[in-house]
């Protein structure tokens, strides 16, 4: 990977997109060994271990949003990456369930948006797990049938909606952002020394087997000086991490179903992507069983049981998906949002989602994603 990327310095290319494509290629396939595998062990020459304060999280508190106590997470720092956190998988075995149930069942609803709204009506994107469940749950589904709403689905915005357009958040374009998912962001952010966390928007990417995320630096909210959190479910994904300019080489790394990442510092800024979503390594089979919901008896806290009728939908989805949960405060102590510009009359979907190859979607460098 060293060599590739300067090579592609001296020819003067941007060295991350090239390296993006390195990655999303079908045929050859890239070679994954340069990648960082956090789940295993990964390169002491490039990995550290993180620094968490375990005292600010109650065993009970990360129990409550089905989290292992802190002390028990593996928690790693990346070598010239200042305020890059990654935390390998931190839940409760039996608790990614619900998280993959509020993505697809409860956090579409209205009135939170969704990217469906752009070229349908209201009454037709109300309920996407409604129309879609029925035929996710059937066994007789055909390979070749129509995709359900849920399968069309590419990103939904929670709290301050982000818009594509201008490229900002404002006080008007705003729905009550979730208690259960405010709740878990604020004990991963006072896990990592960020007390006092505000969860005020959130942006949910759900990715299919040929899906990809553009070159993009998450740059909209007004206060940088609080960190960016992002959670991953379902299959795996290769996440690249550059710099400040698009002409530093990006490092590759595996995300997997429970992983979280957290930007912050000077690295809260960073140019990043991800190229392709990966089976998961041990195959489908053994991920659904890694996913076997938690029991009523079990599941505590804000973790409601999921219904073995729900699970059917959600398993058949996750067993060629991913989604991700990115999660931000907007405002710092103090600010407030400049005046609105006129309302944008564009209903193109500018969000640097890629799904398959047809490129009829740009990806924008202004997307925002972990």
């Amino acid at each position: 990977m060293a060599k590739m990327a300067a090579s592609m310095v001296e020819s003067g290319e941007d060295v991350f997109r090239k390296m993006f494509k390195f990655y999303k290629r079908r045929d050859p396939p890239p070679d994954l060994r340069g990648v960082i595998d956090f789940s295993g062990e990964p390169p002491t020459d490039k990995v550290a271990p993180a620094h968490l304060d375990a005292a600010a999280v109650s065993d009970a508190e990360a129990a409550r949003v089905g989290l292992q106590p802190v002390r028990e997470w593996r928690a790693f720092s990346l070598q010239g990456f200042p305020g890059f956190i990654f935390i390998s998988n931190p839940f409760l075995r039996g608790s990614h369930p619900f998280w993959i149930r509020q993505c697809l069942k409860t956090y579409p609803q209205k009135p939170n948006v969704c990217n469906l709204d752009l070229h349908m009506s209201p009454c037709d994107t109300q309920d996407l797990w409604a129309k879609s469940a029925p035929v996710l749950r059937s066994p007789s589904s055909g390979k070749n049938r129509p995709k359900t709403l849920l399968e069309k689905l590419h990103w939904v915005t929670l709290g301050y909606h982000y818009n594509w357009d201008s490229k900002t958040y404002s006080a008007d374009d705003h729905a009550p952002f979730p208690a259960d998912l405010h709740s878990l962001s604020v004990q991963v952010a006072s896990a990592c020394g960020f007390p006092g966390f505000r969860s005020e928007a959130a942006i949910l990417n759900y990715y299919r087997p040929d899906s990809s995320l553009g070159i993009h630096v998450d740059e909209s909210e007004l206060d940088h000086t609080r960190p960016l959190l992002s959670f991953s479910f379902g299959q795996s994904a290769i996440f690249l991490l550059g710099g400040t300019r698009r002409q530093d080489p990006p490092t590759a790394m595996l995300m997997h179903s429970g992983d979280v990442m957290v930007m912050s510092g000077q690295s809260r800024l960073l140019y990043h992507a991800v190229p392709r979503i990966l089976p998961t390594p041990r195959g489908h089979a053994a991920l659904l069983e890694d996913l076997c919901p938690a029991s009523p008896q079990e599941a505590g806290g804000m973790l409601e049981p999921v219904s073995e009728e729900d699970w059917m939908v959600c398993s058949a989805y996750i067993q060629k998906s991913r989604v991700n949960m990115t999660v931000r405060q907007v405002l710092g102590a103090g600010q407030s949002f400049p005046e609105a510009p006129p309302p944008s009359v564009s209903r193109t979907d500018k969000s640097g989602y890629h799904d398959g190859d047809s490129g009829k979607r740009k990806r924008s460098d202004s997307a925002s994603e972990t």
